[in-house]
């Protein structure tokens, strides 16, 4: 499986943050980030096994390697989201807090 479909299903299945990435015309720019950030991360995962199992089969290594990489990609993508509620709730409460203060004079 090659890694921007991984990224995409991914993105899929978080559908605020792939809904907004579209509209916003930036989903293909961030499909190819974090595709080539799943892709440098299984490569050193890669790498780490390898180094920690030596003579194993390579294709084991290569999909516990991948596991880990997606592991990563999917923390980081419910970071990401966490971030954006936290930036959308911080900005409801302070265009609230305008709103009651403001409405008062």
């Amino acid at each position: 499986m090659q890694y921007k479909t991984i990224v995409l299903e991914l993105l899929q299945q978080r559908t605020e943050m792939h809904d907004q990435l579209r509209k916003d015309r930036k989903l293909l720019p961030a499909l190819e980030f974090y595709a080539r950030e799943l892709k440098t991360s299984h490569e050193a995962w890669k790498e780490t096994f390898s180094e920690a199992k030596p003579g194993s089969d390579p294709s084991q290594i290569a999909s516990e390697a991948m596991e880990m990489a997606v592991k990563e990609l999917e923390d980081r993508l419910q970071t990401a989201s966490q971030d954006n509620d936290q930036v959308a709730l911080s900005l409801d409460a302070a265009m609230t807090f305008v709103r009651n203060h403001t409405s008062r004079g």
